[in-house]
């Protein structure tokens, strides 16, 4: 997906980095506010971006998104700086403790017997790997390299074991009041009484224990709590991994830690940034810059939840469009809620191609602001398919085609030069526009006849058909118009609108003069008949 900056010459590049210095493009202007970070002094082991993810379920769309955008930000950055070493972690949560069984999952019981260990520590319900977390931090990391992201995966588990928190532990254990005195006021006076950065690791049942901490030593680098079955007071490390520290808090103890400079989240973490930056203050490091990007809408503009299963999963879109054209929808206004829903994938697929198209013929200033510069990092890969995927699916609707020979006969015929069978860009489109519109258009399909007015024009617009077989589709586009303007249909779009409605079922639809013309005279001509054989309505 990502085809970078190797292609251009040096000239084309400088031209490219000064434009980018002022561009308004969002990626643009979040790579200045991070070069700001350090001046000119960047750090000889460069630039941390990290995004994180949590393995109590499997990767979706919102990892794409975070993860495409970090990524778009980071070739902003690296265009802007060159020379300038850039980094990008994936860090997995997966020493949390599960708290619930996700109902969806098989071995429940299986599952139900491991709550509260650590997500690495819960048997795998599919057996196929050591864990539950390690199953799923296998599939991020499938899911991440099909897309072609460069990345370090950093595992939650194998940090605290390791030893590689350690110094940022003790220095939380050191600062223990002060953090105590950022997150106090922020919860209920029940957990209040219980609440402690750490969180113990038992020693005998290897769960990650909520239990209030009641001594704790910073020469020794210990805490002490009582044990929950047997009330014996248990003192442990806070180092090793014999204890992990309560979210917010780990949040930016792994800031600290890793040395992360760049980390983007959801609108709803807003309140849990700024109280992790304020923890990351306390010791003593600068937080990471980032911006908090908007949450998806459903179809009916409500919140998305898994838990409702309301959303749209990646699998379906990539069932239907390349992953570029998810890509160009998450670039798109990261700061304003959109709906994500299958309807909005046809049109994302197009306007993807139209910018990729527009590219080579626009300035230097107009390209870096063009989505599909920051879709590929760098100058898209030449590719403009004859017809628009709405065009495919509207002659999919009309045609009745099932497989794609029958769609790529209409094809050759309106553009020779296409090559369906061999182009696989294009061989895809058709499939998808097919199962595309088994799957979610034919099922809201409803043609309706015409009224009096919209017969006599269809009437005219046939007879002109007829007497103009070869007519290309400029021609037949503006005797469309002309035929609505000579009937006074006011305004126009009214008449458009009723073709739509009357020829396709739908109330959208392509540019007719081009539909016409793929479809073919003789087909369109038997189209129109078959609506004026319909009564009037």
């Amino acid at each position: 997906m990502f085809t970078g900056l190797d292609s251009l010459s040096p000239p084309e590049l400088q031209a490219l980095r000064d434009e980018a210095q002022a561009s308004k493009a969002w990626p643009f202007e979040e790579a200045r506010k991070l070069g700001k970070r350090y001046g000119d002094a960047f750090p000889a082991s460069g630039v941390i971006f990290e995004t994180g993810y949590g393995p109590s379920g499997l990767p979706h769309i919102g990892t794409f998104g975070e993860v495409v955008r970090t990524t778009m930000v980071r070739r902003a950055f690296e265009l802007l700086y060159p020379g300038v070493k850039t980094h990008l972690i994936a860090f997995s949560d997966d020493m949390d403790g599960m708290r619930k069984v996700p109902p969806h999952l098989p071995n429940q019981e299986l599952l139900k017997a491991a709550l509260d260990l650590p997500l690495t520590a819960v048997p795998d319900p599919f057996g196929t790997h050591e864990s539950f977390g390690a199953h799923n931090n296998a599939r991020l990391r499938a899911f991440l390299d099909s897309f072609g992201f460069d990345y370090e995966f950093l595992s939650s588990t194998d940090c605290y074991k390791s030893g590689r928190f350690d110094a940022t532990l003790l220095r939380v254990l050191a600062k223990y009041d002060e953090i105590m005195a950022v997150m106090l006021p922020t919860l209920g006076a029940e957990r209040q009484a219980t609440y402690s950065p750490f969180l113990p690791i038992s020693p005998t049942t290897g769960k990650v224990l909520q239990v209030p901490i009641t001594a704790r030593d910073v020469t020794a680098g210990t805490v002490s709590f009582a044990d929950p079955d047997s009330g014996e007071t248990v003192t442990v490390p806070v180092t090793g991994g014999h204890c992990k520290l309560q979210w917010k808090v780990d949040w930016a103890m792994r800031w600290v830690a890793l040395g992360v400079d760049y980390e983007m989240s959801g609108k709803d973490l807003i309140d849990s940034v700024a109280l992790s930056s304020k923890i990351a203050r306390v010791l003593g490091a600068k937080p990471p810059e980032g911006f908090n990007y908007e949450l998806f809408l459903d179809e009916a503009g409500a919140k998305i939840s898994k838990t409702k299963g309301n959303g749209l999963t990646i699998e379906e879109w990539l069932r239907y469009a390349p992953p570029e054209s998810l890509a160009f929808y998450m670039f798109q206004q990261p700061r304003a809620a959109k709906k994500l829903y299958l309807g909005v994938v046809p049109k994302a697929m197009d306007e993807y191609f139209q910018f990729v198209a527009a590219y080579p013929g626009q300035a230097v200033k107009e390209r870096l602001g063009n989505p599909s510069f920051h879709v590929h990092g760098g100058p898209p890969p030449a590719y403009a398919p004859p017809v628009s995927f709405a065009l495919l699916l509207n002659l999919v609707a009309v045609s009745g085609a099932t497989d794609a020979k029958m769609l790529s006969a209409y094809l050759k015929r309106y553009a020779p030069d296409c090559d369906p069978e061999g182009d696989p860009r294009l061989k895809a489109l058709i499939d998808a526009a097919i199962a595309f519109h088994a799957d979610h258009v034919a099922p809201t399909l409803q043609r309706r006849a015409p009224d009096a007015r919209e017969r006599a024009a269809l009437s005219e617009l046939e007879a002109w058909l007829a007497a103009n077989p070869d007519a290309d589709a400029e021609a037949i586009q503006f005797e469309v118009y002309e035929t609505g303007k000579r009937h006074g249909f006011e305004p126009l779009r009214s008449w458009f609108q009723a073709l739509y409605e009357i020829l396709l079922g739908s109330s959208q639809g392509p540019r007719m003069g081009t539909f016409f013309a793929l479809f073919g005279n003789e087909n369109s001509r038997k189209l129109i008949g078959s609506a004026l054989n319909q009564e009037t309505v």
